[in-house]
């Protein structure tokens, strides 16, 4: 659990809850943090514990003017794949706080201060750069998404395994994980979009100027072209799989072709020699001077016959 606050213009960690205006970041709490954070800000606990499950999906809800967003953010797994995981963002009069499962670049950036006009009293317009950061960091991370897949496809061009085939259905669930989080965050987005102008508990908590409302629009824009980046690359991908399985095949069927046709060529010459080396009565060369050279020269006009006859084949 830290706790920051903007104190001229610059973001101050603070040892305790004992101000108003503060943003309070928990990444994956204890139980007793949970508790203290309850205690010392008059949270639900169920608003908290709401985004520590990692099915739980994008949404909006306003109980005792207490507001819980949870929108889904991307982020790099170990393997080099990309996932979502969901981010709870609660809001009282007093408080913002954002609950993860784990670290991310989005709330990361926050703390880094890489953010311009970030202020933790200002709640609507922090609320909303959260929302663009976030989908600035889908299209970053589907950018990378495509960078990858061509790099994958060049080691495609020169390998028959199938390693690189399972490395583009890792990016293609990470896709497909993307698509659905986008969407639900689109909703979510929208939902306060249409809350101008009304009067119910959302919006106490929520007030937006006409800098805000602009800069939701962007963030619904920005939001809309990662959904369909993600679309697009879903579907090259998905092509650029089924092609290159059926290459790969096609390069199997080449490979055993062309092991077959050698097996054919060295069979020849073998059973030439099995028969001239029976120890029966055979019309052999037995008795000529140069019989074995007579053998050998049918061994090799025979091979080169079934090369010339595999070669017209276009078994080579």
């Amino acid at each position: 659990m830290a706790v920051y606050k903007t104190i001229a213009d610059k973001l101050v960690k603070l040892d305790n809850i004992d101000d108003t205006g503060l943003w309070i970041n928990l990444v994956c709490p204890t139980e007793h943090e949970i508790q203290e954070t309850v205690a010392q800000t008059g949270l639900l606990p169920e608003f908290l514990r709401a985004a520590l499950d990692e099915e739980e999906v994008s949404r909006i809800e306003a109980e005792d003017n207490q507001l819980l967003i949870i929108i889904n953010v991307p982020i790099v797994k170990a393997n080099d794949s990309y996932d979502t995981i969901p981010l709870g963002i609660v809001i009282n009069e007093h408080y913002v706080v954002t609950i993860c499962l784990e670290n991310n670049d989005v709330m990361d950036d926050f703390i880094r201060e890489q953010v311009r006009n970030f202020y933790t009293f200002k709640k609507t317009r922090f609320l909303f750069q959260i929302f663009f950061r976030t989908a600035t960091l889908f299209l970053k991370y589907l950018r990378l998404i495509d960078r990858k897949t061509n790099d994958i496809e060049l080691e495609l061009h020169r390998s028959m395994k199938n390693k690189e085939l399972f490395k583009l259905l890792s990016l293609e669930k990470s896709l497909v994980y993307f698509t659905t989080s986008l969407h639900g965050n689109e909703k979510v987005m929208e939902k306060i979009l249409r809350l101008r102008g009304k009067a119910n508990a959302e919006t106490q908590l929520i007030k937006m100027y006409p800098d805000d409302e602009e800069l939701l629009e962007d963030v619904i824009v920005e939001n809309k072209q990662a959904i369909e980046m993600a679309h697009i690359h879903s579907d090259i991908l998905s092509g650029t799989m089924d092609a290159f399985a059926s290459i790969i095949s096609n390069n199997l069927n080449i490979v055993m072709k062309f092991l077959a046709s050698i097996t054919i060529v060295l069979s020849l010459p073998t059973m030439i020699a099995s028969f001239f080396g029976m120890n029966v009565p055979l019309p052999s060369f037995a008795s000529e001077a140069n019989g074995f050279f007579i053998v050998l020269a049918l061994t090799v006009i025979s091979s080169i016959g079934a090369v010339i006859l595999l070669l017209r084949k276009n078994m080579f």
